[in-house]
C-alpha cells in the first residue's frame, strides 16, 4: 500500500493559491477581535511569502499564523523580520 502523504492541493494551482491568499488576507484585514493581528497593509505584503513557505498549515487560522511566524524569526526574510519588529515597537 502506497503511503499517503499530506499536501495542500487548494495550493498547488494558480487560481487556488489566490483564492487562498484572498481569504488570508480579508481574515487579517476582517474583524475588530482580530484587530490586534491584523498589521499594515505593508506588513502584510511583506509576510505572505513566509506564511505560504513557513506556515501554511495554518490559513486561515490567523493567530495561528501569527504564532507560527514567531516561532520562525530565525526563518523570516528580512522585510517580514522588520514588520514584525516594527508592530512590536
Amino acid at each position: 500500500m502506497k503511503p499517503r502523504s499530506f499536501r495542500f492541493p487548494a495550493l498547488t494551482s494558480r487560481a487556488g493559491k489566490s483564492a487562498t491568499l484572498g481569504l488570508f488576507l480579508s481574515l487579517f484585514a476582517g474583524g475588530a477581535a482580530l484587530a490586534q493581528y491584523q498589521g499594515t497593509p505593508e506588513q502584510r505584503r511583506a509576510c505572505t511569502p513566509d506564511v505560504y513557505r513557513l506556515c501554511a498549515g495554518e490559513i486561515p487560522n490567523v493567530r495561528a499564523i501569527t504564532s507560527c511566524l514567531r516561532r520562525n524569526r530565525a526563518s523570516l526574510s528580512d522585510a517580514c523580520r522588520a514588520a514584525f519588529e516594527q508592530a512590536a515597537q
